[in-house]
C-alpha cells in the first residue's frame, strides 16, 4: 500500500479520501477526482461539494489559528517569513481580492488564512468572502479535472490511430539517449 498512486488512493476510500485532500492544499487531489467523476468512479457534484468542505473548513481553521494564536504563531514559523510579508503587502490594498484569490496560487493557502486571521480581519466578513472564493475554487478545480478527462481519452483514441510511429519515435529517442550516454562514458 506503500505505493499506492494518488488515483488508486480516492479509487480505493473515495470521497473521504477527497476530504483529506482538499483539507490540505489539495488541487492536485481534486483534479484527480474530476478526472475520476469522468470515467465514472466518483460523481462530479460530490467531488465539487466534498471539494468544498474540505477546503472551507481548513481556512476556516485557519484563520481562527491566526485570530487566536496571532504574530506569536506567525513568529514559531520563521521559514514562512517571505510568504507572510507578501500576503501582508498585498492585504493593504486589496483585501478583498487577496481573499478571494489567494487559494488560487500553488502554497499560499495555509499561510494566507493566518496571516488574515492574525490581522483583525473581520470573521463574519472573512467567512463571507471565504465561502465564495472556495465555491468558485472547487466549482473550477473539479471541472477542470473532469475536462481534462474528456481530453485524455481523445487523446488516446487518436494514439490507437499512431501508436507504430509513436513506438517508433520513442525507440528512436531511447537509442539516441543510450547513445548520448555511450559517447559521454568513452569521452576522456
Amino acid at each position: 500500500m506503500l505505493c499506492m498512486t494518488l488515483e488508486t488512493f480516492i479509487v480505493t476510500y473515495g470521497y473521504p479520501a477527497l476530504l483529506a485532500g482538499a483539507l490540505m492544499e489539495g488541487e492536485t487531489i481534486v483534479i484527480i477526482a474530476g478526472f475520476l467523476a469522468h470515467s465514472g468512479h466518483l460523481y462530479l457534484p460530490w467531488v465539487m461539494l466534498t471539494a468544498f468542505v474540505g477546503a472551507f473548513t481548513a481556512d476556516q481553521f485557519f484563520f481562527q489559528v491566526g485570530k487566536r494564536k496571532g504574530r506569536a504563531f506567525l513568529d514559531t514559523k520563521p521559514h514562512w517569513e517571505l510568504r507572510i510579508d507578501k500576503v501582508r503587502r498585498f492585504l493593504v490594498g486589496y483585501q478583498v481580492v487577496a481573499i478571494l484569490g489567494y487559494r488560487f496560487i500553488y502554497g499560499m493557502r495555509t499561510i494566507t488564512p493566518i496571516v488574515i486571521g492574525a490581522s483583525g480581519f473581520s470573521t463574519i466578513r472573512f467567512v463571507t468572502l471565504n465561502f465564495c472564493s472556495t465555491l468558485l475554487w472547487s466549482v473550477v478545480v473539479s471541472t477542470a479535472g473532469y475536462y481534462f478527462g474528456y481530453m485524455f481519452e481523445a487523446v488516446l483514441q487518436d494514439v490507437e490511430h499512431y501508436e507504430i510511429i509513436i513506438m517508433l519515435i520513442i525507440a528512436v529517442a531511447g537509442l539516441a539517449i543510450w547513445f548520448y550516454r555511450y559517447q559521454i562514458k568513452k569521452s576522456p
